[in-house]
């Protein structure tokens, strides 16, 4: 069976649904208030967080590794620049290695082109990258007597500094969620590691074993701190900081805090249809943020969010940093064959299978055309009238600034102050070929 007797042509689509209406759109906008560093002002502060941390017992000359991810973080290729420069300035040499676990379909070669992907190349970032599999047993747990592992180059060098942003994770809830420390824990990890972690967290959960496995970790190698990172609700960079050892745990569970409180998140907490235009593992873990989403499918002990409340999503396709990864698409009641197009099965299922949520990559029923997507979506969420149909359609669930919404959504936003009203609603245009006419809402 090949991949195109997968996808349902638009006619069998429209003819099962009949005569299904599809409300106007309007574009509404979020109103933020963020201060952005400016990307000036990255190499500065990237230095005085990297001179922040106590390097004096690293003899002069020695290697840094410095652990880089796999996520679409705003600036990433200054910021791991920066700290590179940094440590070169310090009379040290520094490499970088990709603390990103199963990534990149678990190769050296494949976690090096999810680097180079987020431009983070030799070039660009002016020292060498080694990436490798292969990892060194660096201890075990004490009650559960759980291998802890680390990144073979890594735990070679005389110091370590991870560079990650600080986040909410979309697996678990936490006092300490994505960051420095599950860097550490999964990232540097690798495959193996990862693959540990997630088989363990199905009864020790996150929340205890991050903690528990990063104390372990700072007590058996050099690590010399780590390079915290926060974004605003536009995705820009908010605080670039240092974070020494004995502060790691204390100081990134205030960053996730901070985090909470300006993570972008959908303005509506009941919708009938969310159409998302892209997901990707440089979006989210999961492909779509399970707290934007408000859905959690493929994670074992650990409850949904509470909101937003959303009877179907359309996802469009893959983003191109992904590299065919999919995972997520479980979180998906329809998506477009574009999405089967760009699929690599491998990636996808080593991902799915290192983190043990195979559930987030089941294939949702695959249509052809977004009216058929969007009419498909609208005609199986109950009755509503059209004139109240509550849909969306946003880029990723990352970017949420700008976003199309129907009619009923564009009344609200009226009467709202965090939210504005930027195009009154209109017919939806297809083309000739029933796809969306209109750009993606970040780019509109």
């Amino acid at each position: 069976m090949d991949r195109e007797s997968l996808s349902v042509p638009e006619s069998v689509v429209l003819n099962a649904t009949g005569d299904q209406p599809i409300p106007e759109m309007g574009v509404v906008e979020q109103v933020w208030e963020t201060d952005p560093i400016a990307p000036a002002d990255i190499p500065e502060l990237t230095r005085r967080a990297v001179e922040s941390l106590d390097w004096s017992g690293v003899p002069d000359g020695g290697e840094v590794a410095i652990g880089a991810g796999s996520r679409g973080i705003a600036n990433l290729a200054a910021i791991v620049g920066g700290v590179v420069a940094a440590v070169d300035g310090l009379g040290y040499d520094p490499f970088v290695f990709p603390a990103m676990g199963s990534h990149g379909g678990a190769t050296g070669e494949g976690q090096r082109e999810k680097l180079e992907a987020l431009g983070v190349t030799e070039d660009a970032i002016g020292c060498e990258i080694r990436s490798s599999m292969d990892v060194v047993e660096v201890g075990r747990t004490a009650e559960r007597d759980v291998p802890v592992v680390a990144d073979a180059n890594a735990v070679g060098a005389d110091a370590i500094l991870p560079v990650n942003r600080v986040k909410p994770h979309t697996d678990f809830d936490g006092d300490v969620e994505s960051g420095l420390s599950k860097m550490l824990v999964i990232g540097m990890g690798k495959q193996r590691g990862a693959k540990i972690a997630h088989e363990w967290a199905v009864d020790w959960s996150f929340r205890n074993m991050i903690p528990e496995i990063t104390e372990q970790l700072l007590a058996e190698l050099p690590v010399v701190g780590g390079v915290a990172i926060v974004e605003d609700q536009h995705d820009d960079t908010a605080l670039v900081e240092g974070i020494t050892p004995d502060g790691f745990l204390d100081r990134e569970r205030e960053l996730l805090r901070t985090a909470y409180d300006i993570m972008p998140t959908i303005p509506f907490d009941e919708l009938d249809v969310v159409v998302v235009d892209r997901f990707g593992k440089d979006v989210s873990g999961q492909g779509m943020d399970t707290n934007v989403i408000g859905r959690r499918p493929f994670a074992i002990n650990e409850p949904a969010p509470e909101s937003p409340d959303i009877k179907r999503i359309f996802a469009r396709s893959l983003t191109e940093t992904t590299k065919g990864n999919a995972m997520g698409m479980g979180s998906a009641d329809f998506v477009h064959e574009a999405v089967l197009r760009e699929l690599e099965a491998e990636k996808t299922l080593i991902n799915a299978i290192t983190a043990s949520t195979v559930r987030g990559v089941r294939l949702p029923p695959v249509v052809e055309t977004d009216r058929a997507g969007l009419v498909a979506s609208l005609s199986t969420g109950g009755v509503v009238p059209v004139a109240e149909a509550r849909v969306i359609r946003v880029t990723d669930t990352m970017r949420l600034d700008r976003m199309y919404a129907s009619s009923a959504l564009v009344d609200e936003a009226r009467e709202r102050s965090d939210l504005r009203v930027v195009a009154d609603p209109m017919p939806v245009e297809f083309d000739e070929d029933g796809q969306f006419a209109a750009p993606t809402p970040h780019e509109s």
